[in-house]
């Protein structure tokens, strides 16, 4: 493919709508069942196990590096009725032509190639976010995507929750005024000692390290890096390998929504500081992190702290998206979505304590099956979650590069040509991302 072509079809300019009919294929009738194999059972995969046999997915092969987490997804998929077969190679279920389509919640660094792997043996795709860990991966994502004619959703599953979908009503509608600054933020009270220091070992018998790392770098089996025991939600996503700390965990929950409401616009520049100023573990991304996206029409910064659960604007909550207009203000997370205006003489309103609205993961996986029906456009189709996962991306670049990024929309980088390299995916022979 062309760099035209790509440019044609990853980058329709900052801002536009993407097209409703992206793709082309069979049609599945309405009572058929999707077939599908996982892979990665851990926190989010046996999440993502459940959801979809609740949206009405037929799971067919669960796959993982770690033989527990395979027993613990046989197990869950026998509660609802389901026997699954197991697989520990992921290319086992690639190369099963009954399975239809694929959910992939492995590690992060592990989505990109996974992905397009997919495409190319014809599947279509529920993949976790953030989407990549290098820029570059997102556009092959996007390309392998448009090449192969596949139905890609991507895992900010917000998208199809009620509070979210509210909140882009109510800016697209104007509700809000002329909107010049936006806040995304998110913070707890962690233990100083973190998650620890603990030594090298050899891994655990019952697990593939060496497969888990994949096309990542070869290092000796530390168990923060793997991370599975050490929290509920594994502790890799702290270790620049693998991921992007909470830059691109939390991050990209709480821009997306942003981007929801703005069109997939992309910002044209970004800066960033931040470091391990209070957390004394062996983990490698920052403890304390602010960040600052310059939009064509406002500005949006992303604030990161884990010594101080204090919560923002009023609200008891960790986390949430704020967006400042002349006329309002909107405040929404996964617990509810609150308008306040600017003059006394406006109406606050509240959608709160809303079951409907609040359940995101089965509706989003009930819109994944529809589009593998109809060969529409997913609510998270896979651009919309490169772009909100690039952002992001961008922002822990700026931190480490020590410099403010200016993004080149057209060319899908970045203009300061010393990062340009940091952009590209760099695997672990023999690995290789090819669309």
């Amino acid at each position: 493919m062309s760099d035209t072509i790509l440019r044609r079809d990853l980058i329709a300019g900052a801002g536009a709508a993407l097209t409703t009919a992206l793709f082309t294929g069979n049609l599945k009738g309405a009572n058929d069942k999707t077939n599908v194999g996982f892979i990665g059972l851990g926190a989010m995969g046996s999440g993502n196990l459940e959801y979809a046999i609740k949206a009405g997915a037929q799971p067919v092969t669960v796959c993982d590096v770690y033989q527990p987490h395979l027993e613990r997804a046989v197990a869950a998929a026998a509660r609802y009725g389901v026997t699954v077969k197991t697989t520990a190679d992921f290319r086992e279920i690639l190369a099963d032509k009954s399975i239809d389509a694929v959910c992939i919640s492995t590690p992060d660094h592990w989505h990109a190639y996974m992905m397009v792997e997919a495409c190319k043996a014809g599947k279509d795709v529920y993949v976790e976010k953030p989407s990549c860990v290098y820029v570059d991966e997102g556009k092959k994502m996007v390309a392998a995507a448009r090449k192969y004619n596949r139905v890609v959703q991507g895992g900010t599953m917000q998208r199809s929750g009620g509070y979210f979908k509210q909140a882009a009503e109510l800016v697209k509608a104007g509700a809000l005024g002329d909107v010049t600054f936006c806040h995304a933020y998110q913070c707890g009270l962690v233990k100083k000692a973190g998650y620890g220091n603990p030594a090298d070992t050899a891994p655990p018998p019952d697990l593939n390290w060496d497969l888990w790392l994949g096309p990542a770098p070869e290092r000796p089996f530390n168990p923060n890096r793997w991370g599975v025991k050490a929290a509920t939600f594994p502790t890799f996503r702290y270790f620049w390998d693998y991921a992007g700390g909470a830059m691109t965990d939390w991050g990209v929950h709480l821009i997306d929504p942003i981007h929801q409401c703005f069109g997939e616009v992309m910002p044209t520049a970004v800066t960033a500081l931040g470091t391990k100023f209070y957390v004394d573990d062996n983990t490698e991304t920052p403890d304390t992190m602010m960040a600052t996206f310059y939009y064509p029409h406002f500005l949006t910064t992303y604030e990161s702290r884990t010594c101080n659960p204090m919560p923002m604007f009023d609200k008891k909550d960790g986390a949430a998206t704020v967006i400042h207009g002349t006329e309002g203000t909107v405040f929404v997370n996964r617990r509810g979505c609150w308008l306040t205006p600017t003059k006394s003489s406006g109406t606050a309103q509240a959608w709160e304590n809303n079951n409907e609205m609040r359940d995101m993961n089965v509706p989003h996986w009930k819109n994944f099956l529809e589009c593998i029906r109809t060969r529409q456009k997913p609510a998270s189709e896979i651009e919309t979650t490169v772009r909100s996962s690039t952002v992001c991306l961008m922002g822990n670049l700026a931190l480490r590069h020590k410099t403010r990024l200016d993004w080149d929309e057209e060319n899908w980088t970045v203009k300061q040509e010393e990062v340009r390299s940091a952009l590209k995916e760099k695997y672990r022979s023999p690995w290789k991302l090819e669309v």
